[in-house]
């Protein structure tokens, strides 16, 4: 295991924290604008929902860069410098943290498919290059590679955040398949695990796509398969439309509840993705560390 996260689960399951896009919504972020940008145009409202996330007992936060690769910035046409946004996405979450959390900074997915031709390797590889690149050059402690469907497109980031030597958490998306426990193109956590395990991640997991409920067996059956630490991140539940806008029905109570059976299941690292707030975390805290 990694020192980073033999370190941190010393003292028992780490916590991390929730969404960031729809708290950045709630301070002003409109439908359809990219969140990423925010770093630069308004960090210190980016740097309250890390501050948030910190208050509630989040030991690990994450950074607002989640859309920062140059491929998925150029499909939104915003022309924005990719490694200015990752920089400044590692600033605003160390400072929010203040040596009171560990910064753990987001990848995600380029948005495009490789199957269908829409991307090459080689792009792939440029733009997780350049990223990584831009957010290890920032000081975070760890990476995470999160929210991703494609192996292949995940071994690619995989190989660029490693070339940083900083500690890589790679996290998948589980929601389709008969019983929803594979991902968008058809891997089941099984050779997922070993398929991270061999390309050299340090933790691996899943976040959003499905509730805690629906995490719990996937959570097992990754156990299973590996000793690495595991990271889970679930939604709040499945989400429903009402009256023109998405909620999700799980509470922060049903939330912290599940999250005890995440931990039975072998989950290290626990939060929460889609539809959870500082709110769902702090609960979360106060079930896994009760103050006796």
């Amino acid at each position: 295991m990694h020192p980073l996260f033999t370190s941190l689960l010393a003292q028992g399951p780490v916590v991390t924290d929730g969404a960031w896009g729809t708290e950045l919504q709630k301070l002003g972020l409109r439908p359809g604008e990219h969140p990423d940008l925010w770093n630069l145009s308004h960090p210190d409202r980016v740097g309250e929902v890390a501050s948030r996330y910190v208050e509630a007992g989040s030991a690990v936060i994450l950074t607002n860069t989640f859309r920062s690769n140059r491929i998925a910035l150029a499909a939104h046409g915003e022309g924005a410098d990719p490694a200015a946004l990752n920089a400044a996405g590692v600033r605003i979450s160390r400072k929010a943290a203040a040596g009171r959390a560990r910064v753990f900074a987001s990848v995600g997915p380029s948005g495009k498919m490789l199957m269908s031709e829409e991307v090459t390797e080689a792009e792939l590889a440029a733009a997780f290059a350049e990223q990584c690149r831009a957010l290890a050059e920032a000081g975070p402690d760890a990476l995470l590679i999160e929210t991703m469907s494609d192996l292949e497109e995940t071994r690619i980031a995989l190989r660029a955040a490693r070339a940083t030597g900083l500690p890589v958490v790679v996290s998948m998306v589980f929601d389709s398949g008969k019983e929803r426990d594979r991902t968008m193109m058809g891997s089941t956590p099984e050779q997922v695990a070993v398929a991270l395990v061999e390309a050299g991640a340090d933790a691996i997991g899943a976040n959003c796509g499905l509730g805690i409920e629906g995490y719990i067996p996937v959570c097992a059956r990754l156990r299973k398969s590996t000793s690495l630490p595991l990271w889970i991140k679930p939604n709040a539940g499945m989400p429903e439309m009402e009256e023109g806008r998405i909620t999700y029905r799980t509470t922060p109570a049903e939330f912290a509840a599940g999250s005890r059976d995440l931990l039975k299941a072998g989950a290290d690292f626990i939060g929460g993705c889609c539809g959870t707030t500082p709110e769902f975390i702090r609960a979360v805290s106060a079930a896994l560390h009760p103050v006796h």
